[in-house]
């Protein structure tokens, strides 16, 4: 709990001293301020922004600043919710086009992939380290899965060739689920008692209702931002974040994954034709930076590093059998069915990072009174430091060694939209982004379907008004205003030429029909 230093820095913790909260409100400010900055030297470093967070953290803490903190219960609580923020950021930001092709062999890492991780590490903690079964398997359980936030600051600033990176991205997005469940199944008193039956049916129960509810929620959310021509722009970004924290929520009332439905109501929201969309995603981006910041401070808050060295030895020892072993063969049992080339299943094994999930998932041993928890803590910290500090950096390295790594990629076109409620229309907006085939298109080559218009050219700053003879050019940022009945066959119109160019009508889609009544 917070000691004497801290309550004498807010005097009474709950009582409402204008002196005392403002210090509270500065101190959280400056801490803010420096995690923010923080982001700079992780970007150049190429170390995820978690090592940074976990430092500030324990340099706050007790052997730092001299504030004790010890609420395993809120850390828990706060990291879930942090995690489920993270978790609908993912999904919101994530393209279904680009996230097909990786499905099923995430689905295969995030189940087999995390059961054949508990056991493997489970029975090497156990002959290794002579610890007791319970406690390998919980030690095994709570590393089984990889971490959305340290996954996505390494990788989305790491273009990679085909499918391999969004497999990665993925399965750090779906295996959440699946390693609460074995973490809070082994931190029962009757854990073994269990049947397997009744363990594999509470697991198809928690996905598949946690799958239910992410995807009723962000079809209702859909269905609701549509159509309520809110009177500020700055309203949508609310509302589409609130309606993944909904659905999360709606999952763990159920009994269900949260995180599952989190995932899946950010899915349908980001890929759902909503106004504002590059707003949202500014907003949602930074409200789970923000929730990043804050989980990774409480986590170096909680750890003592009095007590880190002691477990160094057996940290490095569960470190290499997770890496070296463990990770490798889950890799190579899952991708099996899809013949996926040996460089890219190195990469696999190589960028299965951990961070705060598996941080997080220990305080659930340490909430339960399991014995032994407070070294399973320890031990999970320092390895997920240690290993975190080896493998991020070193996967740029890795990526070009594996010849893994994508030189020049077009980037992906970005439409975003607002509505003109009393024309019925919406104005769509884009950039011909570098290695877009809309470059070079003339305009009347674009073929949108009737109903739609380019209405305005931004060139190097200066607006030009189109006509047939308008041909687009790199950088160029375009608006178009469009019926709303034929709004989303514009947007798919402008990201077919951008991919496939001026023949995308023979080569991919059927040519624009009349907007539909």
């Amino acid at each position: 709990m917070l000691t004497s230093w801290w309550s004498d820095l807010v005097p009474g913790l709950g009582d409402p001293a204008p002196s005392g909260i403002n210090t509270l409100v500065a101190v959280a400010a400056v801490v803010v301020i420096v995690a923010t900055l923080s982001v700079r030297l992780a970007h150049r470093t190429g170390l995820p922004t978690l090592l940074l967070y976990l430092a500030l953290g324990l340099a706050i803490g007790e052997s730092g600043l001299g504030v004790q903190f010890s609420d395993v219960e809120l850390t828990q609580n706060l990291g879930l919710l942090a995690l489920a923020l993270i978790i609908a950021e993912g999904g919101l930001t994530t393209s279904w086009r680009t996230l097909r092709p990786a499905l099923w062999p995430a689905l295969l890492l995030a189940s087999v992939g995390v059961v054949v991780s508990v056991v493997v590490v489970g029975a090497g903690a156990h002959l290794l380290l002579g610890l007791d079964w319970r406690t390998s398997l919980l030690v095994g359980a709570v590393l089984s899965s990889t971490d959305a936030a340290a996954v996505f600051s390494v990788l989305r600033n790491l273009p990679l060739r085909g499918r391999v990176g969004k497999v990665v991205e993925s399965e750090s997005a779906m295996n959440d689920p699946l390693a609460v469940i074995f973490v809070a199944l082994l931190a029962e008193e009757d854990w073994a008692s269990a049947t397997w039956w009744a363990t594999g049916g509470q697991v198809v129960y928690q996905l598949v209702v946690g799958a239910l509810v992410g995807l009723a929620v962000g079809r209702g959310g859909q269905w609701l931002l549509e159509r309520a021509a809110l009177p500020s722009s700055g309203l949508y970004p609310v509302a589409t974040l609130a309606f993944a924290l909904l659905a999360y929520a709606g999952g763990v009332l159920l009994a269900a994954s949260g995180f599952v439905a989190a995932y899946l109501a950010g899915l349908w929201l980001g890929n759902a034709p909503l106004p504002h969309r590059r707003a949202t995603v500014g907003f949602v981006e930074s409200a789970a930076l923000l929730a990043q910041m804050g989980l990774f401070i409480l986590l170096g808050l909680l750890a003592s590093p009095q007590r880190l060295p002691d477990v160094l030895v057996p940290a490095l020892v569960v470190g290499v059998l997770l890496t070296f072993v463990a990770r490798p063969l889950s890799v190579l049992v899952c991708m099996l069915p899809f013949r996926m080339p040996w460089r890219e299943q190195a990469f696999l094994s190589w960028a299965g990072l951990r961070g705060a999930v598996p941080i997080v998932l220990a305080t659930i041993p340490a909430t339960a009174g399991v014995p032994g928890s407070q070294q399973i803590f320890d031990v999970v910290f320092v390895l997920v430091v240690v290993f975190t500090l080896v493998q991020a950096p070193a996967l740029p390295f890795v990526a070009r060694r594996l010849r893994v790594e994508a030189a020049g990629d077009a980037q992906e076109m970005e439409v975003d939209s607002a509505p003109l409620d009393e024309l019925r229309a919406e104005l769509l907006q884009f950039t011909v982004v570098p290695g877009s085939r809309l470059a070079g298109v003339y305009l009347d080559e674009l073929r949108l379907p009737a109903g739609a218009v380019v209405s305005l050219v931004v060139r190097q700053g200066t607006p030009v008004v189109p006509d047939r003879s308008t041909v687009l050019r790199t950088h160029d940022k375009v608006l178009v205003v469009a019926d709303r009945d034929v709004r989303d066959r514009t947007e798919q119109r402008l990201r077919d030429v951008s991919r496939a160019g001026r023949l995308a009508r023979w080569l991919d889609e059927p040519p624009p029909g009349p907007p539909a009544r």
